[in-house]
């Protein structure tokens, strides 16, 4: 089966670890290819190219400032991304409420056998001092 192209989707876009890396550059603003270039130490070419498949996906927007090309996040091109990890969100959700009640129960069950929490009406009289009546 053939590999399908980084272009098709956002999740081929964000298979390749530069293209996350610059993704998490542009979450704090906008920036210019230069700058992308000095954040990541990475050639210019190679950040360009990365920067073309997240345009095409739509992850990122492009506007020109006279000279420079300067790119955003578009949040809205992670959508597909988010609905596939929702399920899973669900999924992690419902384990950690199962684990909580189990973890509740098991509390709840400890504190019940423990002597150090029952009524001291309730303990053994067998352990107390005992005078000698004469």
């Amino acid at each position: 089966m053939a590999r399908a192209a980084t272009t098709t989707d956002v999740f081929n876009a964000i298979a390749e670890a530069h293209r996350r890396d610059i993704l998490d550059a542009l979450v704090t603003g906008e920036a210019s290819v230069g700058e992308l270039v000095d954040h990541l130490h990475m050639a210019q070419p190679q950040v360009s190219k990365h920067l073309k498949v997240l345009a095409k996906v739509g992850l990122v927007q492009v506007r020109s400032a006279g000279r420079l090309r300067v790119y955003r996040l578009e949040a809205p091109g992670l959508a597909p991304l988010q609905r596939w990890l929702a399920t899973y969100e669900q999924l992690i959700n419902a384990r950690y409420d199962r684990l909580d009640d189990y973890l509740t129960q098991l509390q709840a069950d400890r504190s019940e056998h423990d002597p150090s929490n029952r009524d001291p009406s309730h303990r053994d009289p067998s352990h107390r001092y005992k005078e000698n009546p004469s």
